[in-house]
């Protein structure tokens, strides 16, 4: 039975290897960004998040680090052990086992087939204790471009939005820059960062010519892959889609990150494949500007209600950030 102590501890690690695996995101792709403990009598002898292009895998790179100190260890893993065979590096669930690990904690059951529920009753058959579950909610959340690809078979959907108070996101003659200020502006950096690939429609392409990069020291080799919204051919060196419905093609994009325009804005909410919205808020007023969202199609005010929850919002300089989940998502 575990005690009010260690299941306190359990909740504490859990959270710090949910944190870690932010580390991974919008790098990891095609594999989850996955945050991975080694604890023993207390102390952290391990720890690893799922390095770019997807190996070494957590567990591999904190047991590594952990070397014979994981013999008898609990490790806490966001996502079950690996199980299924791959040409690119060994099973987790082999290299836990191997390791001598006592106690496994899994945040979540993996949804892919391939291992699904296998990893933890490989480990329960080797003698090692798997608890599966603890803050399930919160590593499906950190790993939300995974899952909706192996529930939904498509990535998850940032939509990000700068806009005055009244909601414009351009003067009437499209001169835009700047609404958000210095600060709000490194944190919409910082957010591109967290992405596979960042999508505008053609209207933003023609008018802003967006570099669409990460310009913050040290980051600038995080920018996302640039994808178009348009029927007609994408520049070099981009990648474009005809319909919003088109990025479940896209290859090796877990997280996608909207940006760009009024209409492809509400193309995306139309379809109903918007996750998660970063409203970025400046205390202006423009008046007779370009609204930041065109026509999503409702027919009546109830159909608006109910449909967003607010996770977060802070302050950034003298800007606002509020923070959205859509209801639904998963």
């Amino acid at each position: 039975m575990t005690t009010p102590a260690i299941a306190q501890d359990d909740r504490r690690f859990m959270a710090a290897a949910i944190a870690l695996s932010a580390r991974g995101r919008g790098l990891s792709t095609p594999n989850p960004n996955v945050g991975c403990l080694i604890v023993r009598d207390g102390h952290v002898v391990g720890r690893g998040w799922t390095q770019k292009g997807g190996r070494p895998h957590a567990e591999a790179q904190a047991l590594n680090q952990a070397m014979d100190r994981a013999h008898g260890a609990t490790a806490y893993v966001t996502l079950e052990p690996c199980f299924h065979l791959s040409p690119r590096g060994p099973r987790c669930a082999d290299l836990l086992a191997r390791a001598g690990i006592a106690r496994l904690v899994v945040a979540l059951r993996d949804p892919d087939p391939r291992t699904d529920g296998q990893g933890a009753a490989y480990l329960r058959e080797r003698g090692i204790a798997v608890e599966m579950g603890l803050l399930a909610d919160d590593a499906a959340r950190a790993m939300a471009g995974f899952v909706l690809r192996q529930t939904r078979g498509r990535p998850h959907v940032t939509l990000k939005l700068g806009v005055s108070i009244d909601g414009c996101i351009a003067m009437a003659d499209g001169a835009s820059r700047w609404i958000t200020g210095p600060d709000a502006r490194a944190h919409a950096h910082m957010e591109r960062a967290r992405h596979d690939a960042i999508l505008v429609g053609g209207g933003t392409l023609r008018v802003d010519a967006p570099r669409l990069d990460v310009r913050l020291t040290g980051l600038e080799t995080r920018s996302p892959r640039r994808i178009l919204l348009s029927r007609g051919p994408a520049p070099e060196g981009w990648g474009g889609i005809a319909t919003p419905q088109d990025i479940a093609t896209l290859d090796r994009v877990d997280h996608l990150l909207v940006e760009g325009g009024a209409g492809t804005a509400a193309a995306f909410l139309r379809a109903g494949l918007v996750d998660r919205l970063l409203l970025y808020r400046a205390p202006i007023i423009i008046g007779a500007g370009l609204a930041g969202i065109g026509d999503i199609g409702l027919t009546d005010l109830a159909q608006a209600h109910g449909r967003w929850r607010m996770t977060d919002e802070r302050r950034l300089g003298a800007d606002r950030l509020e923070v959205y989940e859509a209801v639904s998502s998963a």
